[in-house]
């Protein structure tokens, strides 16, 4: 299969609808309150776009943007399983391709824009104490800064590497999960400053 300026991936499901215990017993998930979360993220590539030098070949495992199989996805039209991945090298709010994981040597590489972050530990926010009462917060504090993860070109060109720890702009936490690994992708530009480096320039 040839594309100009997408990728296609092969899905068996666009949901992660079970889950497996430690005992290995698997059971059903019923997704239809929680679907962004058990979205599908990740899967196997089919085709690359021959419009543009990716470096991802045929067998790559891609990671893309949740909204390929968020709201019956993007099917391929006479394809069955097969989802298609916008790739835009010059505009990442339209490039849905995030990553891929090289099925030669294992390596994990961005793509066009995306940079991928590691958590790290936040200062906690002051809350309401009381020796008698027990507070309880159900919701975490947003994501304000997180660890660069993979190099890229196009972080390299904002002097920011490997190991730095950088601030990111509010809501742009969006976790993906890699190898087991959760880390955060976001923008390029959603890198608003650099609170700790660990290359010398």
């Amino acid at each position: 299969m040839k594309t100009l300026d997408l990728f296609v991936v092969e899905l068996e499901k666009q949901t992660n609808d079970t889950i497996v215990t430690d005992g290995g017993l698997e059971l059903y998930v019923d997704t239809k309150f929680n679907e962004f979360e058990r979205r599908v993220t990740e899967g196997p590539v089919i085709a690359s776009p021959m419009k543009h030098k990716t470096g991802v070949k045929e067998g790559d495992t891609l990671y893309f943007h949740h909204l390929v199989v968020l709201n019956e996805g993007q099917p391929l039209t006479g394809h069955e399983k097969h989802f298609l991945v916008r790739y835009d090298p010059e505009h990442t709010i339209n490039n849905q391709a995030i990553a891929y994981k090289s099925k030669k040597d294992g390596e994990i590489h961005t793509l066009a824009g995306w940079a991928l972050l590691s958590p790290v530990e936040q200062d906690k926010e002051p809350g309401a104490q009381s020796e008698v009462i027990e507070v309880v917060k159900f919701k975490e504090p947003p994501v304000r800064k997180a660890r660069i993860a993979f190099d890229a070109p196009w972080l390299e060109e904002l002097g920011v590497y490997v190991g730095d720890v950088v601030g990111i702009k509010k809501n742009r936490d969006y976790e993906i999960t890699i190898d087991g690994n959760k880390y955060f992708r976001v923008r390029a530009e959603d890198i608003l400053y650099v609170e700790e480096k660990v290359h010398n320039d």
